[in-house]
């Protein structure tokens, strides 16, 4: 049997929670358009302006889950797949925990802001097992190889 690559599996949460339904950030944002409502209305009203009268948070959500599905499932057009920010796992850390954040606070958006949450523990877990994101999407790392190592 072969070793988990860990950074594979959050690959593949990630995408879930951006575009798979029914948690789904891109369809939880385009909803939002026709019924805005804030999670946790049911507590306060005082983060109701962030959805209506002005979608500023659908906009936010509709924007992150496009981003996250173009860093995750990039196309060979583009060549990003090859830069140093597709490959970074730092980055990935700081992005997604704002992803989740602005999930969570949409109602149709909950579900995939605790699939973020999932995904960010996944990837801080290889990220702190020293696993690297290879530069060709879905690929294996080498063996021997390490970045950084002299």
């Amino acid at each position: 049997m072969g070793k988990l690559i860990k950074n594979h599996w959050a690959r593949l949460i990630i995408l879930t929670a951006a575009v798979f339904p029914p948690s789904d950030q891109i369809a939880a944002a385009l909803e939002g358009f026709f019924w805005p409502k804030i999670f946790w209305d049911f507590l306060t009203t005082n983060l109701d302006p962030a959805c209506k009268p002005i979608p500023i948070l659908q906009i936010v959500n509709l924007l992150l889950g496009i981003l996250i599905v173009a860093w995750e499932w990039p196309l060979p057009l583009f060549d990003f797949a090859k830069s140093a920010l597709h490959r970074s796992i730092e980055a990935r850390l700081v992005v997604y925990p704002l992803a989740s954040l602005s999930a969570l606070l949409l109602y149709q958006g909950t579900n995939s802001g605790l699939y973020y949450l999932i995904g960010m523990g996944v990837y801080f877990w290889a990220y702190s097992q020293g696993e690297v994101v290879v530069p060709e999407p879905w690929g294996l790392p080498r063996r021997g190889s390490r970045v950084g190592k002299v």
